[in-house]
């Protein structure tokens, strides 16, 4: 089993950005020194909800900070970035190195970012699957060329080429945030592991991961893809010594953080968006996820792992939204839940 933090770089009521990004860079620096196995970086634009706007940068500094540590985005989002750059940053992480980062791509939403970075909503209700393959297609071919609706250029090489990586792995690996059978079905045909949220329970990401597998074989895929396949499955963990301590310091801290952030996305079309009610939201996490003892969280994230054959976790460890205490609680992840999972 492989457990790794998952990194928002959240900017609570009260607190500044550089105080939140002081925090996401540490929480990354301790998760290796516990033995977690990476780190996965969210990005977000123009919202105090997760203050990175570049996971991809992020992610070049931690690597640089780390010796061990795998780093993940969780998510780039596509539909802002064009993918020949976003797949030229990827592949000098991945050589550079020596094959320690996975990049991770997402939709995203309607927000008023398509606006500022010219690409427009057609970018995220149609555009994402041709953005998708060409990346793809980047980070696998020595050379590449484009002749579709969105993207067309004359055949240029790959520089650098992934596979150049004095490494066994032939290029980064590239993972898709799913929230959608339709999603779930475009990566299952380009057989490329999901990344499944944190607001849905195990039932549900059983369901999608057997929906993947379907669309996979459907594909011909070969039945060790489809059996390997290395989805990640996001959540939260709070560790304390009973559970109702854990979970009254996210109850405190995370509906705040949650309403401010949320709140401040902004659709670049004026449709209405019906946001998540905080509380609620964040009780239904601590119902979900590895929130309590650490024989609790263990048991937990064993529990998913045989519900729905993941193995791979990026857990949320910063709701408290306290460095120190999101350090304590990424310690007690490596050296009091880990070893329960060996």
């Amino acid at each position: 089993m492989r457990v790794g933090s998952f990194v928002l770089a959240a900017q609570f009521p009260g607190q500044g950005q550089g105080e939140a990004l002081h925090r996401a860079v540490r929480t990354a620096e301790v998760s290796e020194e516990a033995g977690l196995d990476a780190v996965w970086l969210a990005e977000h634009h123009f919202v105090p909800y997760g203050t990175c706007p570049s996971a991809v940068t992020l992610a070049a500094l931690l690597l640089g900070r780390t010796r061990r540590l795998r780093v993940g985005t969780a998510v780039s989002v596509l539909p802002t970035a064009h993918p020949v750059a976003l797949g030229e940053q990827a592949a000098l992480l991945h050589v550079t190195s020596g094959g320690r980062f996975s990049l991770g791509v997402g939709r995203g939403g309607p927000w008023v970012d398509l606006e500022v970075f010219g690409t427009g909503l057609a970018a995220y209700e149609t555009g994402f699957p041709e953005s998708l393959d060409l990346l793809v297609r980047w980070l696998r071919e020595p050379s590449v060329s484009a002749r579709g609706d969105r993207f067309g250029f004359r055949e240029v090489a790959v520089v650098p080429r992934p596979a150049e990586a004095l490494t066994d792995v032939p290029g980064p690996e590239v993972v898709v945030a799913c929230t959608s059978p339709a999603s779930v079905r475009l990566a299952a045909e380009r057989g490329l592991p999901m990344l499944l949220g944190m607001h849905v329970g195990d039932e549900e990401k059983a369901e999608m991961i057997a929906l993947w597998q379907r669309g996979a074989r459907s594909a011909g895929h070969p039945d060790d893809t489809v059996r390997d396949a290395a989805h990640v499955s996001a959540g939260v963990c709070q560790i304390a010594d009973r559970r109702a301590d854990a979970e009254e310091t996210l109850l405190k801290a995370m509906p705040g953080w949650l309403k401010q952030g949320l709140d401040a996305h902004v659709t670049v079309d004026g449709r209405s968006r019906r946001m998540r009610d905080p509380l609620a939201y964040t009780e239904l996490l601590c119902g979900l996820h590895p929130v309590g003892t650490p024989q609790l969280c263990a048991d937990r994230l064993a529990a998913t792992a045989e519900r729905t054959g993941i193995t791979r976790f990026a857990l949320l460890v910063e709701g408290s939204g306290d460095l120190a205490a999101t350090e304590e609680n990424v310690r007690r992840l490596g050296t009091e839940v880990l070893p329960r999972l060996s």
